[in-house]
C-alpha cells in the first residue's frame, strides 16, 4: 500500500471530532435531554421560590410543558425507551413557542400583551439581565430548544449504539438528579441574596 492511500485509509477510519460528537449526542442525547429538563425544572422553582420571584402567566405556560418533560425523559431512561423522544417533541415544541412569544414580548414592541399579562405580572416585566440579553424567558427558550436537539438527534439511533444504555439505566438518572440537585443547592447556598 502506498504512502497516499495509507493516508486516505487513516483519514476515514479515524473519526473526526464532529463525528465522535455527533456520536456521543446520538447515544447520550436523552440523558443531555433530561439534565437540561432537570436544570429548567429545578432553576425556575429556585427563582420562584428562593429568590421569590413572582412568574407570570406566560412563565407558567411555559412550566406546564416543561416540568413533565423530566419526569418523561427519567422514566424513558429508566426503562430503555428510545420512543420516549416521540412524546417529548410535541410538548417542548409548543413550550418553545410560548418562549419564543415571550421572548419577542420582551424585547420587540411588535406584539401586545395578552389580557393575562396584565392581570398580576406584567410578561414583559426582566426579573434577570444577565450579560444584556439574558432573561429568564430567554432561557427557557434555550432549554427547549437544547431539549429538541438532543431528543431528534435520538430518534435516528443505530442499533450500534445500544449498549450505551448500560446494564443500569435507573442508576444514571439517579447519578443526574442527584448532581442537578446538589448543583443548585451549591448555588443557593452562594447565593447571599437567598431567603428561606
Amino acid at each position: 500500500m502506498t504512502d497516499s492511500a495509507t493516508a486516505t485509509h487513516d483519514a476515514v477510519a479515524t473519526p473526526g471530532i464532529a463525528d465522535q460528537l455527533d456520536s456521543a449526542i446520538r447515544r447520550y442525547g436523552l440523558h443531555a435531554a433530561l439534565v437540561v429538563a432537570l436544570t429548567a425544572l429545578i432553576g425556575s422553582l429556585y427563582f420562584s421560590n428562593i429568590r421569590g420571584y413572582t412568574p407570570c402567566v406566560l412563565c407558567w405556560y411555559q412550566r406546564i410543558f416543561m416540568y413533565p418533560l423530566a419526569f418523561i425523559l427519567a422514566i424513558g431512561i429508566g426503562v430503555r425507551d428510545r420512543s420516549v423522544a416521540r412524546y417529548v417533541i410535541p410538548s417542548a415544541l409548543v413550550g418553545t413557542a410560548v418562549a419564543v412569544y415571550h421572548v419577542l414580548l420582551q424585547k420587540t414592541n411588535w406584539l401586545p400583551e395578552t389580557p393575562a399579562c396584565k392581570v398580576s405580572v406584567p410578561c414583559s416585566s426582566d426579573y434577570i439581565y444577565w450579560l444584556g440579553f439574558i432573561t429568564i424567558p430567554v432561557l427557557s427558550l434555550t432549554a427547549f430548544v437544547l431539549i429538541l436537539i438532543f431528543v431528534s438527534s435520538t430518534l435516528t439511533q443505530a442499533a450500534e449504539f445500544e449498549p450505551a444504555w448500560g446494564a443500569r439505566p435507573w442508576r444514571r438518572v439517579a447519578l443526574i438528579v442527584i448532581g442537578t440537585v446538589i448543583v443548585f443547592g451549591v448555588l443557593w447556598a452562594v447565593d447571599g441574596k437567598a431567603v428561606v
